[in-house]
């Protein structure tokens, strides 16, 4: 049986027209086109999480899940478009989060899914060479500044004082036990009685 050309051309059409309606459909349908943080990215500091679809989206929805089940998304998301912005409440500590998000496309078909990421300590910084050798001047600095002690030689010694002690000891016993001072107060007083004793004896 043959077939006549205007058949052949109207199934050629049915054919594409069936094609195209299978398609569009799936065309129709947003998806997820970038994220910030991305899937399993390990990030140190975390301001704010930002999705973009590839087409416009209405009706957002944004959760993060930390550690322990706690929620660390703050107010609601903001929406320009495809792109979708969630603030982040306070510093996030190191661990396991998972990005929750649903929009809903252009059609009305719901679009969600999750993004997991870490969030790790920062590094501390190591110290520079420079750094390292200013502890180690301080210390031969004051070293410096200390005082040091007089040389054994500059100090009296023990035997220099002994010596002193016994000089002293034998000059008392030149002097008959007496120390000098004795003596010159009592020819002192001596000579004031002989002194009185004249007085008196020119007044009789």
């Amino acid at each position: 049986m043959k077939t006549s050309p205007i058949t052949a051309v109207l199934l050629a059409l049915a054919v594409l027209l069936f094609g195209q309606l299978i398609a569009a459909p799936a065309s129709a349908h947003t998806a997820l086109k970038s994220s910030d943080p991305e899937k399993n990215e390990r990030v140190e500091t975390l301001d704010r999480v930002r999705l973009e679809f590839t087409e416009s989206v209405k009706f957002p929805s944004v959760v993060l899940h930390g550690p322990g089940g706690r929620t660390y998304h703050e107010g609601e998301p903001e929406l320009d478009g495809a792109v979708v912005v969630q603030d982040v409440a306070d510093a996030l500590p190191p661990g396991k989060y998972t990005i929750g998000y649903r929009v809903v496309s252009a059609d009305g078909h719901p679009v969600e899914g999750e993004i997991p990421f870490t969030v790790i300590a920062p590094d501390s910084p190591s110290p520079t060479p420079e750094e390292s050798a200013a502890p180690e001047e301080s210390a031969a600095g004051a070293d410096a500044a200390a005082p040091s002690a007089p040389p054994a030689a500059e100090q009296p010694s023990a035997a220099a004082t002994d010596a002193a002690v016994d000089a002293a000891a034998e000059t008392e016993e030149t002097g008959g036990g007496v120390p000098a001072w004795v003596w010159v107060v009592v020819f002192g007083l001596a000579g004031v009685g002989i002194g009185m004793a004249l007085s008196l004896r020119k007044k009789s």
